[in-house]
This record gives C-alpha cells, structure tokens and sequence, in this order.
C-alpha cells in the first residue's frame, strides 16, 4: 500500500467532517488513519457487497465514509491492483448512545445514512447484510452483551456477517494498557466510563459459535502495544477471506 494511496483515501473519507467541526475532523484523521482495523477491512475483502449496514456504536459514523470514500477511489482509478474491490454502500444505519458524537456525525454522512442516538440494548436493529460492533460492547454487563449479539444473529440477512473488535482480557499488559487507553479516549470524547465488562478473544468466540456464527480471528494490533483481536462471523458458512 502506497502513502500516496494511504493518503488519498484519508483526504476523501474524513474531508466530510471539516463541516462537523475542528474536533469532529481532527477525530477523523486521527482515527482512521492510525487504527489499522479501517484498512484491514478493506484489503481482506470483509465487507460484503453491496454492504447494507448496521453499525452498533458507530460514534461519527466513520465507516459510512470510509466505505463511501473507497468506493470513490475505486471508481477513479486510485486503488491498489492486489486489493479486492471495495464494496457499494447500500445502505448505513449507526445507532450511538452519546448524543453529542450523534450531532458530529449528522453533518458529515453521505446520502442515505443515518445516525441515530440510542441505546444498542434497546434500539430496533431492523435487517442488515453487515453489523459492526468495534470496541464497545465491553461497555455493558455480560448478559447484556448475549443478548445484542443474539439479536445481531436474527437482524442479518442470509449469509451475513458480523464484524466485532474485542480487547481480549486474556493477554496481560498489553489488554491494561488498552483498557487504560480507552478510557482516555472515551473521556477526550466528553463522556464517562463506569465498569468494563471484558473478557478473553477465546470466549467471545465461544459464545458466537454457540450462536451459529462460522467464526474468524485476527489480531487487530498491528502498530500498537494494544491486545485487540478482530471477530468476523458468517451465517451460512465459513467467513471468506479475500
């Protein structure tokens, strides 16, 4: 991957948010030009096509731009030859507990997403082909967290797939320093964290196997000291990887 690529796909997918505000911009770059989960999904392919989207603490919707954006790219001739195309966005839907990360993220959204402010314990999920749930589920209690991944199971569409991030408690100090690094995060985004609600990569994968989830794991820490651990699970067979 070029840094001219690199860089033409982070110009495109967070120049949107320059009409959100200096924060909600400056958020943007930072995010999806450092956390290696955002060009992953793209260079494995994981994203199905067209993409009809759920994304479960979407905070700005960064991934209604960012699919958006490489689409774009794609289009025009800017994208890597070994790469899997990127796929249309048919359709995306954020539901967001905080509402001020709602109100940054409506400005910025391409046409025809939403971003609602809700709780993902409660909100209507209605159907998707694709639901994201990345490093926020530990925000609430073990049964609850059951109970959002068995409605994702009955919200996907035949041979959907689910996309989670998990800090996996079972890695020692580099899950620590996560845990202490989202906190931070989370408090420069204006809101609070009470208790986390963890647990190891070996168990979440458990539990959505227990679901009827094919499930595939990949460390999603490239570049940092961080223990994340990315889970793509299909319905209908074993998750592709392109």
């Amino acid at each position: 991957m070029s840094s001219s690529f690199r860089k033409r796909l982070l110009d495109a997918a967070t120049a949107p948010y320059r009409q959100a505000g200096h924060f909600a911009w400056h958020f943007a770059r930072g995010k999806l030009g450092r956390d290696p989960i955002f060009f992953s999904l793209l260079r494995h392919g994981l994203v199905p096509d067209p993409a009809q989207v759920l994304d479960l603490g979407c905070g700005q919707g960064l991934l209604s731009n960012w699919i958006t954006a490489a689409r774009r790219l794609h289009a025009d001739g800017h994208w890597p030859a070994d790469w899997p195309a990127p796929p249309q966005l048919q359709g995306y839907r954020g539901i967001e507990l905080m509402q001020n990360d709602v109100d940054r993220a409506t400005p910025a959204l391409p046409p025809g997403a939403v971003v609602e402010q809700g709780d993902m314990r409660h909100a209507a999920f209605g159907q998707a082909n694709v639901v994201f749930i990345l490093d926020c589920l530990h925000y609430v209690d073990t049964t609850a967290q059951n109970a959002v991944l068995a409605r994702v199971r009955d919200t996907l569409l035949p041979a959907g797939r689910l996309i989670m991030r998990v800090g996996d408690a079972g890695a020692g100090l580099p899950f620590h320093l996560c845990s202490w690094v989202d906190r931070i995060v989370t408090t420069v985004r204006g809101h609070r964290l009470g208790t986390l609600y963890c647990r190891p990569a070996a168990d979440w994968k458990a539990t959505l196997e227990a679901l009827g989830f094919a499930v595939q794991t990949m460390p999603m820490d490239a570049g940092t000291p961080f223990a994340n651990t990315m889970l793509i699970g299909s319905l209908g067979g074993s998750p592709a990887r392109r």
